[in-house]
């Protein structure tokens, strides 16, 4: 029973959707959910206060300043008391004024103070929903990590048919009973992953490095979407200039041998996504003074390991799902399909460095995941948030669809 006894906090805008949430609290109270609404100014509009407290049996909120409200901060309460919060219909103005991150209301308080996944049930018309503003409102919010059921295609209230008309009632309950049971199926099994991420830097002198220009975000960005999704996951980060948040387990390296070292010490793990760009080869010799330019007649290399490859043939403590990263400038799906069978992995992600406005030093991405059927889906160039929730969720369905995974 994925929903039971889970604290829905449902917030409900100003649209003619907005008739839909009294169905949906019925539909959540037979799964055994405990629902507590919370009423917009425009919501007023289409709803009443007595029909909301009727049907969820708790006191609707209205208000961030209200007088029935005893020794408790709403904005604050109510986010902390839900498990997850829910804005129906989200609204093309309440899209806009949350990618804003405005706080004017009581609404838009609790999803800025919110700790939860907050879910976004987008309902307009169609042309609405097209318009540049809100297309770039809705990349903002994704960026932002706020989750989003709908837009259906269909006929509206207005009378037009397309893209906008918001999710059903039984659609939206269908999507969070899947949400839950993963995320609780994920949550008892105790599930581990490590995720490797940025450069490695190899010294030649004291001043002098072999490197490369990996940023080391997307790889952040999967581990934290990992995270968020109950795994139990740890970021092993080369040289770079991100600050980690706090919820996330760090383990900095500079060098691939220290990155080799590090995953050695999480071993075993279920999952493991090496994201980072580890630097193939390292000098030969580290001088300990810096060379000065008259002195350098070559630069003897020699190879460092191979993380990916340990990982996918060491027979004692392979991860049951292995994730590797191929950056390419030619051929990108050829070698990356190459790479994929020579280091054993069971998901590659594909991507083209050549390209400046995407990748290395870049906040967007564009990506190629591809499985170990051969099957391509790519993903059009978006927020490296955005490319890391499309992963994570192939990742864990992936995972989830071997049951020997778990035993």
């Amino acid at each position: 029973m994925s929903l039971e006894n889970k604290k829905i906090l449902l917030i409900i805008g100003g649209g003619i959707s907005a008739y839909k949430s009294l169905d949906l609290i019925r539909l959540l109270q037979k799964k055994g959910c405990s629902v507590k609404a919370v009423l917009t100014k425009s919501g007023k509009k289409f709803v009443t206060s007595l029909s909301l407290s009727s049907l969820s049996n708790n006191r609707v909120f209205e208000e961030v300043f209200d007088d029935k409200t005893k020794g408790n901060i709403d904005h604050i309460s109510l986010s902390r008391w839900s498990d997850l919060i829910i804005v129906l219909p989200a609204t093309a103005n309440f899209m806009s004024r949350l990618s804003k991150g405005s706080a004017d209301d009581l609404a838009s308080t609790i999803i800025l103070a919110s700790n939860k996944e907050i879910f976004l049930i987008p309902a307009m018309n169609v042309r609405m929903w097209e318009h540049k503003a809100t297309q770039k409102n809705l990349n903002t919010l994704i960026d932002y990590g706020y989750k989003f059921i709908g837009p259906e295609d269909g006929e509206m209230a207005c009378g037009e048919y397309g893209k906008g008309k918001m999710s059903s009632p039984r659609q939206i309950l269908s999507f969070l009973v899947r949400f839950f049971k993963k995320k609780d199926l994920l949550k008892s099994k105790k599930i581990k992953a490590i995720v490797t991420t940025g450069p490695t830097k190899e010294y030649i002198d004291p001043v002098r490095f072999i490197s490369n220009e990996s940023s080391g975000k997307q790889g952040y960005e999967i581990a934290l979407e990992l995270k968020r999704l109950g795994i139990k996951t740890t970021l092993i980060s080369g040289p770079t200039k991100l600050k980690y948040d706090s919820e996330i387990a760090v383990k900095r390296v500079v060098t691939a041998k220290q990155m080799l070292e590090a995953v050695k010490k999480k071993l075993p793990t279920h999952i493991a996504v090496c994201a980072a760009a580890v630097s193939d080869f390292k000098p030969l010799t580290l001088e300990r003074n810096k060379i000065k330019k008259n002195q350098i007649s070559e630069i003897k290399i020699e190879k460092n390991p191979d993380i990916l490859s340990f990982l996918g043939k060491n027979n004692r403590f392979k991860p049951k799902l292995l994730v590797g990263f191929s950056a390419e400038t030619e051929n990108l799906v050829k070698n990356s399909k190459i790479k994929m069978q020579d280091k054993l992995c069971d998901i590659m992600i594909a991507n083209d460095v050549s390209k400046k406005d995407r990748g290395f030093h870049s906040d967007s991405n564009e990506v190629l995941i591809i499985d170990k059927s051969g099957k391509i889906e790519k993903v059009k160039k978006n927020s490296k948030r955005f490319i890391a929730s499309i992963v994570a969720k192939k990742i864990i369905d992936t995972f989830l669809t071997n049951e020997k995974n778990l035993n």
